[in-house]
């Protein structure tokens, strides 16, 4: 086992020459450290959006096979999705990790979902080389999860039953800083329609019924209502569709919006206000409407035990990272990954990819062109490789201590209860 912080005797920045694990680990990812940067810039340079990623599935299906994983499709029916697996099929302890790969609309890889999918990957190789040298009782699955920005594939494979079975799920996400304690939010989206009476906007506007006008309406109060509502709470959104022509009485509106807060019982609260809106803008105008809610994006648990070994291993690294109140004082987006942190226990952290020094460096924003194009650059796949290292080491000590692995369910049954 590793020897950090709390129960060492191994002095961190020697873990790396002295420890045969993380020796191992180490090894394996150097090793494929070209062949996996040629793999990020070949998703990076090939952008797909969700549910569409049919190149990237099939590159990183390729090069996973041939590694030796026995790769499969899955049971959700995504066709972009896979699940490969190496290791004992009778472990002891099925260590999860997940691997992202869909781009964003008009922008590419602005969210480095190239970087995740590589880190995933990454590993995933480094935890299959320790169970395979050491012969130790554990299996490795790699989730190939499609879909992150749009469709939630994550929370679709976990109802179709495809992470049954897992102890530990991890995975890493690219930023401009290095945190671990990144408060995501959770999340509904709402789709909004109105559907009104169509006339001639000139001749006879009285005979119309107009949909964008309670569309606008919605718009505008929910602006209004942001006064009281709390600083970590977000609701934003667009009008999708408008109206046919100018010169003529909008009949129909469609809308989407994205209601956040920090827990779900304060999307709840969110979600039954934006409905008397909906409602009240109806009843003003005339329309009638219908609206839908979409899946239910939890906020992330993250999971102590592991992130406090994760922050350890990235120290041995030469790492440093700001306090854990100093992380949760910013707002971070939402993510598919909540669903799983509370299914089981895992851990999201982010790694800068703009320098290796833990400098947050706002001058580049995620979902932005920029940050597509510094996904591209080399220190971040040198960010992206170090991390991975810290989460395979992460990942072995789960399978090497029970203890600590007892520590880490414990954790996570006072969270979700």
């Amino acid at each position: 086992m590793t020897q950090l912080r709390d129960n060492t005797l191994t002095p961190p920045a020697q873990l790396w020459q002295t420890n045969e694990y993380a020796k191992c680990i180490d090894k394996t990812i150097e090793a494929a450290s070209a062949e996996l940067r040629e793999l990020s810039l070949q998703i990076h340079d090939n952008p797909e959006v969700g549910l569409k990623e049919t190149r990237a599935h099939a590159w990183l299906v390729e090069y996973l096979s041939r590694k030796g994983f026995n790769v499969e499709q899955g049971r959700s029916g995504l066709e972009t999705a896979f699940v490969a697996r190496a290791g004992s099929p009778s472990a002891q302890v099925t260590i999860g990790i997940c691997s992202e790969y869909d781009a964003l609309p008009g922008i590419g890889h602005g969210c480095g979902h190239n970087l995740i999918a590589i880190s995933g990957i990454a590993t995933a190789l480094a935890i299959k080389a320790v169970i395979e040298h050491f012969r130790l009782p554990a299996q490795i699955k790699l989730f190939g999860t499609p879909s992150e920005e749009h469709d939630s594939g994550k929370v679709t494979m976990l109802d179709a039953g495809d992470f049954e079975g897992v102890d530990v799920c991890m995975m890493l996400h690219g930023a401009n800083v290095d945190v671990i304690y990144a408060p995501f939010l959770s999340l509904k989206t709402v789709t909004l329609e109105y559907f009104g009476k169509a006339s001639h906007a000139s001749t006879t506007p009285w005979e119309g019924i107009n949909a964008l006008d309670a569309a606008m309406e919605v718009y505008t109060s929910i602006g209004l209502m942001r006064q009281q509502m709390r600083l970590d709470q977000r609701i934003h959104g667009i009008i999708v569709n408008g109206g046919q022509a100018p010169n003529i009485i909008p009949e129909y509106t469609k809308s989407i919006y994205i209601v956040r807060a920090p827990k779900y019982d304060q999307v709840k609260d969110l979600q039954a206000k934006v409905e008397k809106i909906f409602d009240a803008a109806a009843r003003s105008t005339g329309c009638t409407m219908k609206f839908e809610w979409g899946t239910h994006i939890k906020d992330i648990l993250t999971n102590e035990p592991l992130a406090v070994k994760f922050e350890q291993m990235m120290n041995s690294l030469g790492l440093q990272y700001v306090s854990k109140d100093e992380q949760l004082s910013t707002i971070a987006g939402s993510t598919d990954m909540g669903n799983l942190t509370y299914a089981m226990p895992g851990i999201h952290p982010m790694f800068n990819i703009l320098n290796l020094e833990g400098a947050k460096d706002m001058s580049v924003s995620l979902h932005t062109k920029e940050f597509a194009a510094a996904a591209a650059e080399p220190v971040g796949h040198v960010a992206a490789l170090r991390a991975s290292k810290a989460l395979a080491m992460t990942g072995v000590e789960c399978i090497l201590d029970p203890k600590f692995m007892r520590r880490v369910k414990e954790a996570f049954k006072k969270q979700v209860n």
